[in-house]
């Protein structure tokens, strides 16, 4: 193996040795450093080292007319010193090819979401409209903490803080599965440390008696046969309106009053206590032959995708502005709060995951305190 000092004298009349493809020159001073000449005319600048298991390696540093000496020489030094110090220079190098950009990421993270997710749908409408756009094209390591806390915070001037919320944890959530699945380059997770606004995003809209009544003679002259059937449901159970749209029949259990519900929004199944009225409401629900749904759309015998327009309509007539389905779910609460039920087991019939969850409706137990100090007064007449 021929050496030589490899400086611009040297390699600027460098040649390949007659009778050989490639002639491989070793460089005097800096270990490892080489210059490939081959037989075609080129010439290509190396350094061979050994990594931390002792294989031999070889890392291209530049062609002779792509890079000068001066800078195949400094980048030799830095590679030298990066083995010297435990390193390996080739598999670094490999790996940060291996570093995919956002998008890749993203797409990784929606096939997860899509498998596992109820909101999948809605994960991927906030990727495609916001995440995908800016970052997509970006290398996941090369994308800044502060460059994405000022995204945020510009997109906080058009949207809503529960919206911005939700953008940062899908992207924070990629990047955890992301180092999960050991992909390079999401060790680090720009949306940490990422101050966040306080959310107060509870609408929380309970129905009177009256109310609840004005809506239930809405309900029975709506065009939709089915929303007052619906609705009695909602309000008697708690349940969430795409639960009640997608149960079927066989998770029904009449003699032991009960209604199973496989998938919920936390991922865990529950059953729901049935009242003697949601049983009375069950009982009267029309039967179709081979339909297996609790309360499918007539003309289609399928769950309904949606009951926006009749339910508009109800709350039209009933003179109820601004109520949503969702609000049923409180006023189940509601109505069971105020009837004395401790707010443990109101959690447990709407299938909180948490305590907290609960704890939004316990001012509405004031009725019930009230009569409970009300109790106490009476036996102390004398005051």
């Amino acid at each position: 193996m021929p050496k030589a000092t490899l400086d611009y004298a040297f390699v600027s009349q460098a040649r390949c040795l007659p009778g050989q493809n490639k002639t491989v020159y070793y460089d005097t001073t800096i270990s490892g450093f080489t210059l490939e000449c081959r037989a075609s005319g080129g010439r290509t600048y190396y350094l061979r080292y050994r990594d931390p298991s002792d294989r031999l390696k070889q890392i291209k540093i530049g062609g002779f007319n792509d890079v000068t000496i001066a800078q195949a020489r400094k980048k030799a030094q830095q590679l030298r010193a990066e083995v010297v110090m435990g390193g390996d220079p080739l598999a670094t190098k490999k790996e940060v090819k291996a570093i995919p950009l956002c998008g890749v990421l993203l797409d990784m993270y929606l096939e997860d979401s899509k498998a596992r997710l109820k909101s999948h749908d809605t994960n991927e409408m906030y990727v495609r409209i916001h995440i995908r756009p800016k970052w997509g094209k970006v290398p996941v390591n090369e994308i800044e903490t502060r460059a994405v806390a000022a995204w945020l915070q510009e997109l906080g001037k058009t949207l809503a803080p529960a919206t911005v919320e939700k953008i940062r944890v899908i992207m924070g959530r990629a990047y955890q599965l992301g180092q999960n699945w050991g992909v390079p380059g999401t060790d680090r997770n720009p949306t940490r440390g990422i101050a966040r606004k306080p959310l107060n995003n509870a609408r929380d809209r309970f129905l009177t008696a009256d109310e609840a009544e004005r809506l239930r003679e809405a309900c029975i002259v709506s065009n939709n046969p089915q929303l007052q059937h619906i609705v009695g449901l909602l309000l008697l159970t708690g349940a969430r309106k795409r639960e009640l749209l997608d149960a079927k029949w066989e998770n029904i259990d009449l003699a032991r009053r009960s209604w199973f519900i496989p998938t919920t929004k936390t991922g865990k199944p529950r059953h729901v206590p049935l009242s003697q009225a949601a049983i009375d409401i069950i009982e009267s629900l029309p039967r179709f032959k081979d339909c297996p749904w609790l309360v499918p759309n007539p003309d289609t015998l399928k769950p309904f995708v949606s009951i926006k327009n009749a339910w508009a309509y109800a709350i039209k007539t009933a003179n109820l502005p601004g109520l949503r389905i969702h609000d049923l779910r409180h006023s189940a609460a509601s109505f069971m709060v105020n009837s004395g039920v401790d707010l443990f087991a109101v959690g447990k019939v709407l299938g909180h995951a948490s305590y907290q969850s609960t704890q939004r409706y316990s001012h509405l137990a004031n009725d019930t305190l009230l009569k409970a100090v009300e109790a106490g007064a009476a036996k102390h007449k004398a005051w």
